[in-house]
């Protein structure tokens, strides 16, 4: 079995209806009614594509084109000293929020992040906004959605209901990415009113955001985010106001686009995404994210000792790469390789992530290889490893 442009790791086409104990996306109705083909990722049911992935890849690389993104979902958490808790939580540093200078446009950072458990495995990763004050707005965490249960059980066993506590709002709120050359420009004009100039918003840092008015934890929020390799800029707020912010960019000339092309522009990125090229069994080193989640200057959080541990004395036997695998059919997820030289029964990498890649003329993988391996046998032919992630 093969994939084509668009295909991802746990993605079950031909659903019309949520999965038992699963849920639909907040925006499906509209985007099926749009010419959406629906399918199930990790017990979610989304679009896949709107007929035509090849057109949807090149409006996203060529002019731009608008995702759902409900392979994400997103909890809010408020309290007393919801902050002081997070920061014995995540990985990273938190967020902070701010007022622009010219006072009706809002502003801030997000910050990336793992959530370990006391072994340093990962229980998700996350990106944590601050919108606005801390008691009174709390933080929103934007989760993939095959980590959203686990990430639930893992707050509700470590935050004193006292100090903080968690609430599920993805029903109710919704996210989507322009993604392409005019993504700026248009996330400019239909989502920011153009109080925030295209070239501000290309100018922004992974994980900045600027939100239009004087309440950014009630409106929409323009982030920067780098998940793909053409420029993206995510859009999150109450359903009604990016329902409405879909229509306004499709009409604006972005294409609607689904979930498989998004994950060929994220492979081709070397982006990994957790419940596919990460799980419950990854360290944050292995995947190659721990330059971005995780700030060794921080104080203690839940796995540091292992993180440091690695840091300071040892290292993982296994690193997350991007390999172009060149023009052979697309291998499934959980496909093993050998090296380049030695045993061929010997598998010293396996696959999580494979498409079709228009952008490098051929089959691009994420895979697991064991440290110290430079070169890898494929078919009759080899490939050499990238050096460094790609993350």
């Amino acid at each position: 079995m093969s994939r084509s442009i668009g295909a991802e790791s746990g993605l079950e086409a031909g659903a019309t209806a949520p999965p038992e104990g699963g849920s639909a996306g907040p925006l499906l109705s509209l985007l099926e009614g749009a010419g959406g083909v629906a399918a199930t990722y990790h017990g979610q049911t989304l679009v896949r594509h709107f007929g035509d992935p090849a057109g949807e890849y090149r409006a996203a690389t060529e002019r731009a084109a608008v995702f759902d993104r409900s392979h994400r979902t997103r909890l809010l958490l408020t309290g007393r000293a919801p902050g002081q808790m997070l920061n014995g939580i995540l990985t990273g540093t938190l967020p902070t929020a701010r007022a622009a200078p010219d006072g009706d446009v809002l502003g801030g950072a997000a910050t990336y992040h793992a959530v370990l458990t006391p072994k340093g495995k990962m229980v998700t990763d996350l990106w944590a906004f601050l919108l606005g004050d801390e008691t009174s707005d709390g933080f929103l965490l934007d989760v993939p959605v095959a980590g959203r249960e686990g990430l639930l059980e893992h707050l509700r066993k470590s935050l004193p209901p006292r100090f903080a506590r968690v609430e599920d709002v993805t029903a109710r709120t919704a996210m989507i990415t322009v993604v392409g050359p005019g993504a700026a420009e248009i996330v400019s004009r239909v989502a920011l009113g153009l109080r925030v100039e295209a070239g501000e918003l290309e100018d922004m840092a992974e994980g900045e955001w600027r939100a239009a008015g004087t309440s950014a934890a009630e409106g929409l929020v323009v982030v920067r985010t780098e998940e793909v390799w053409p420029a993206a800029y995510s859009v999150v707020g109450p359903t009604e106001g990016v329902s409405a912010l879909w229509r306004a960019s499709v009409e604006a000339g972005a294409q609607p686009a689904g979930l498989g092309v998004w994950t060929t522009l994220r492979v081709e990125a070397g982006r990994p995404a957790f419940g596919t090229d990460m799980d419950e069994g990854t360290i944050p080193v292995e995947a190659g994210i721990d330059v971005r989640a995780i700030d060794h200057r921080k104080g203690c959080y839940t796995g540091q000792e292992v993180i440091v541990r690695i840091r300071d004395r040892g290292h993982v036997n296994r690193h997350l790469r991007r390999v172009l695998l060149g023009e052979v059919p697309a291998p499934v997820a959980g496909t093993e390789l050998p090296a380049a030289e030695g045993d061929p029964d010997k598998p010293v990498a396996w696959i999580t992530s494979a498409v079709e890649s228009p952008r490098f003329g051929g089959v691009v993988a994420l895979a697991y290889v064991r440290r110290g391996v430079e070169a890898l046998r494929v078919g009759d032919g080899t490939v050499a490893v990238e050096a460094e992630p790609d993350v």
